[in-house]
């Protein structure tokens, strides 16, 4: 009997550890990210009496019970309010940065950025990723090492001299050849300054499917050019030739037409223009047709320096910076982190995870690869506590409690009886 005593208390305490755990998942029931904890109780060692062996088994209680995260659910995934939030969906984890140094684990991606521009979660730590861009691609190099996230704040996207321009047009081919025939349109292009200059491109027919063209500019724009005057540009003139389909046979796919627009009263550079009539696919972007002469469509690769209007997450953890012109670039990667064995984990508070002496060594890398999840932008993962089983075993805990208590006051006065025999 006097077993009892420690078998009753020994499932108060695993009663009691229960119940701390589950107001544990009550508490964090808003907490990003969070998951649910599950209890596992184990018995203890019996002890077998009488003259067979293992005929009569007593044990002796149960264990403390062991704990485990369940990072098999999927929290919901939320639309939020934040630009830089995100949300994991499915394995992983966001690799951080604590002020100490320390490398940590979490799921919740609550996050903003400080005064230096670093991206951060909600407690202050760094969140960690890549932010070297291929200046040729634009993509984000994720082949070195993780480092801070540092978003750009408050700069200008430098200007972008042109390089290239292209025209979609058709010009009337029922046209009569000379003065009458002429056509014009505009096309804008840039600077190294950034400043916009308006080139005219100027088309006449001088024959049966042939078409001369010239390119100007205002002669404002240019040192030793006259104010309201076009200025022909050297090397920006020639002919076209059409087939009796109306296609253009001359200049041939692959010889586009180069010229230098010289001397700008801006103090900018020269702008070196490549000016191709055929698209990527070789198809020529000026026909001649009997319609009446007009473009459709212009193009050209210049941009002037605008200003960042916002930096937000974009679906796959990309950070992406938004300018006033409406163009997006993106400036950084999220990395994220897998761990085969994440319910090792240890809780280090402020949502944050750290590695165990059980835990595998995380692979880090993009998302959506090597068994990684994928990021969810403008999002935040939901807690996977479940309000109602979690009351289911609130009551369940309370009941074993009570029963066990009641089981110490049994033995106790069981025990009373016993010593009141002696005594008679």
């Amino acid at each position: 009997m006097s077993t009892s005593f420690s078998t009753a208390l020994s499932a108060l305490n695993a009663d009691s550890t229960a119940i701390d755990v589950v107001g544990n998942d009550l508490a964090n029931l808003n907490t990003p990210g969070y998951k649910a904890t599950e209890l596992c109780f184990n018995d203890l060692v019996t002890q077998s009496l009488g003259a067979g062996l293992g005929v009569t088994q007593v044990g002796f209680g149960v264990a403390q019970p062991i704990t485990e995260a369940q990072y098999s659910q999927q929290g919901a995934i939320q639309t939020s309010g934040g630009l830089l939030d995100a949300a994991i969906q499915g394995n992983g984890f966001f690799v951080v940065n604590n002020p100490a140094g320390n490398t940590l684990y979490t799921r919740a991606g609550t996050f903003q950025t400080d005064a230096s521009g670093n991206l951060t979660t909600s407690t202050g730590d760094f969140v960690q990723g890549w932010t070297t861009v291929d200046t040729t691609t634009g993509a984000v190099d994720t082949n070195g090492a993780i480092g801070n996230i540092v978003v750009p704040v408050g700069t200008l996207k430098a200007p972008v001299a042109t390089t290239t321009l292209s025209a979609h047009l058709n010009l009337d081919s029922s046209s009569t050849a000379g003065a009458t025939s002429d056509f014009s349109m505009p096309i804008t292009v840039f600077d190294s300054l950034g400043d916009a200059h308006t080139l005219t491109l100027n088309f006449q027919k001088t024959a049966s499917n042939s078409w001369t063209y010239q390119v100007t500019v205002p002669g404002a724009d240019i040192s030793g050019g006259t104010s309201g005057t076009p200025y022909d540009i050297s090397g920006a003139s020639g002919t076209l030739s059409f087939d009796s389909n109306g296609k253009l046979t001359s200049p041939a796919n692959g010889t586009p037409i180069a010229f230098t627009i010289p001397g700008l009263t801006d103090g900018a550079s020269d702008i070196n223009v490549s000016w191709s009539p055929y698209d990527t696919a070789g198809t020529a972007t000026i026909t001649q047709f009997a319609q009446t002469s007009a473009y459709s469509a212009t193009s050209q690769n210049g941009a002037a320096a605008v200003q960042l209007e916002q930096v937000g997450m974009g679906s796959g953890g990309q950070i992406l910076a938004q300018y006033t012109d409406g163009s997006q670039v993106v400036v950084g990667q999220v990395a994220m982190a897998s761990i085969r064995n994440p319910d090792t984990l240890i809780a280090a508070g402020n949502n944050d995870l750290q590695l165990s002496s059980m835990s595998s060594n995380p692979a880090i890398g993009t998302p959506n690869t090597g068994g990684r999840g994928t990021i969810v932008g403008g999002a935040t993962e939901a807690s996977t506590v479940n309000i109602a089983s979690e009351f289911t075993s609130l009551i369940v805990f309370q009941q074993a409690y009570q029963a066990n208590a009641h089981v110490v006051t049994t033995a106790d006065q069981l025990s009373q009886d016993t010593i009141n025999l002696i005594r008679q």
